[in-house]
């Protein structure tokens, strides 16, 4: 399983791969041809928001591309924003789609 942190500030943990934006972890899924996923996501992406949006835009992409029901596909998240609107936005997607 990949480990992808998504943050536009805070440092990546040991054993992460760091992107800080949407469309980085777009391209990178899309192209890395692994099939399971740990995403670690801050929400507010700062001015990488202009690359993709703010990280509930990942989450709608997943979701409008068919991850979220193709069973080869495999996804764990965490939430690590300091957000607690995005946080909850995020979690009621994750929760209702995955």
């Amino acid at each position: 399983m990949v480990k992808i942190w998504l943050d536009d500030e805070r440092k990546s943990p040991s054993g992460f791969m760091h992107f800080h934006s949407v469309n980085e972890v777009i391209d990178f899924i899309s192209t890395s041809g692994y099939t399971a996923f740990y995403l670690d996501l801050d929400h507010d992406l700062g001015e990488y928001a202009s690359d993709g949006g703010d990280a509930i835009k990942l989450i709608y992409w997943l979701i409008e591309n068919g991850y979220n029901e193709n069973p080869i596909y495999k996804f764990k998240f965490n939430i690590h924003t300091m957000n607690p609107v995005g946080r909850e936005d995020m979690k009621a997607m994750i929760e209702r789609y995955f």
